[in-house]
């Protein structure tokens, strides 16, 4: 029995109001979600209560390794259970941790807060992507989801650039508490938009078991029924986990579509932390680094409404973007000019759409019930590699300058391009030396025709 949820007769890509209910559910939840007005001041908030530098760094450390920790768990979670209480769920944990932090700020309250915190990351993600690729594919438009996670991620991105100029006045009219309340709004806000999300799906663990029941031993007393339906929770969380893994066990394309996630993810993600230093570098007013900060995230909003067109890339062209993207990433940083920081939001455009893609490649090669659990550890790999340039651009940027520093890092994305370039002539020489193999095998069959 199949858990995916069957298509609807008569829709097509983009038409009905069932997409359009689930495309404005999605852009409304991305824009709440990252609709926070302690997003600019948080760091600041801390520093006022007495942090020091290396706490506040521990801080983000507990933040990462919470999600590293829960990410694979909640993802077979939201295969066995509803996606949609996920996604409800996890902005309340969040808007309890802002109240923390306002209410009773220390060291402790913020650990408990961001754990809180990388516990809602853990939840949404995996969950989101599969109930949005399944909804949509249930329509017949699964080929729209790409298009559709780059426009949520950039009405996520315009709510980032919303929220920053808010933020002053809020401040200034009633300090942290005024801007804490906010954004414990914006969070309940998100959990009210996350309930109206559809789903058509049997959690995993229900449908294997109401399909066991019709299939199991019985004789019309109801014996049989009662011992199939017996299952815990815990053993479907525990099967969708296995079937999720197994699945990336033995498809060669799905192992290849989550290593390339953090690959195209994780570098550019952990680098955007540094951009503002970055920008101070190049010289200009400290007043104006909010403005040049702008610029940035402007180009990585065009990259995500890029992505429908960039559907039509092939391997090739995928490692073409990341090729460009990186050379103007470095030359960008390397000149250390405000002129520089335009080339350096043309490369976030183009990695931005190149996560897209990525994660609409993974989506689309997964066949299996394990699609959140599978997404879950897209997501870990993202998180852990994310830790590994913290560390490393803590030691590179000691040692040299910001440009130098984003120079650098833009080699792991060429060394991605040549690779998906070799894959990429390799599978086609593959495909053409098959073609002529079955031309040839025509060509004979006809010959041997009396």
């Amino acid at each position: 029995m199949t858990l995916s949820p069957a298509r609807v007769p008569g829709t097509g890509p983009g038409s009905g109001p069932a997409v359009r209910r689930l495309t404005a559910t999605l852009y409304g939840y991305a824009f709440l979600d990252d609709f926070v007005l302690l997003y600019p001041v948080y760091a600041l908030l801390f520093s006022d209560t007495g942090l020091t530098v290396w706490q506040i760094s521990s801080l983000f450390c507990l933040w990462s390794l919470t999600g590293v920790l829960l990410e694979i768990p909640s993802g077979a979670w939201a295969d066995a259970v509803s996606r949609r209480l996920l996604l409800w769920f996890g902005p309340l944990l969040t808007a309890a941790g802002f109240t923390l932090w306002v209410l009773a700020p220390s060291y402790w309250a913020f650990a408990l807060g961001f754990v809180l915190w990388g516990a809602k990351g853990a939840l949404g993600s995996g969950a989101l992507e599969a109930l949005v690729y399944e909804e949509l594919d249930r329509l017949g438009a699964a080929d729209r989801y790409g298009a559709v996670m780059g426009r949520a991620r950039a009405a996520g991105l315009v709510a980032v650039m919303a929220a920053m100029p808010l933020t002053g006045p809020v401040y200034a009219f009633g300090g942290y508490p005024a801007v804490g309340l906010a954004s414990v709004l914006a969070c309940l806000l998100t959990a009210a938009t996350a309930t109206r999300f559809p789903e058509h799906r049997e959690p995993a663990g229900a449908a294997k078991d109401v399909d066991a029941c019709r299939e199991g031993p019985g004789d019309g007393t109801g014996e049989g029924l009662g011992d199939t339906v017996s299952d815990t929770p815990g053993d479907g969380w525990a099967r969708t986990l296995r079937a999720g893994l197994a699945e990336a066990r033995g498809n060669r394309s799905v192992r290849g579509a989550l290593l390339l996630v953090p690959a195209v993810t994780a570098v550019w993600g952990a680098l955007d932390e540094y951009t503002p230093l970055l920008v101070r570098d190049t010289g200009v007013a400290e007043s104006a680094v909010p403005n040049w900060l702008l610029l940035i995230w402007a180009g990585a909003t065009v990259g995500g409404l890029l992505a429908g067109a960039g559907r039509r890339l092939g391997t090739g062209g995928f490692a073409g973007l990341l090729a460009v993207s990186a050379v103007a990433l470095a030359a960008g940083a390397w000149v250390r000019t405000p002129a520089g920081i335009g080339l350096v939001a043309l490369a976030f455009c183009g990695f931005q759409l190149a996560s897209v893609l990525a994660d609409a490649r993974l989506q689309d090669r997964i066949s299996g019930t394990g699609r959140a659990t599978l997404t879950s550890v897209a997501g870990v790999g993202t998180d852990l590699t994310t830790i590994a340039v913290y560390g490393a651009y803590g030691v590179i940027g000691s040692a040299t300058t910001h440009g130098a520093a984003f120079a650098l890092f833009a080699v792991p994305y060429l060394v991605t391009a040549v690779v998906l370039a070799v894959v990429g002539k390799g599978a086609g020489e593959k495909r053409t030396g098959g073609r002529r193999a079955a031309r040839a095998a025509r060509t004979s069959g006809s010959r041997a025709r009396p």
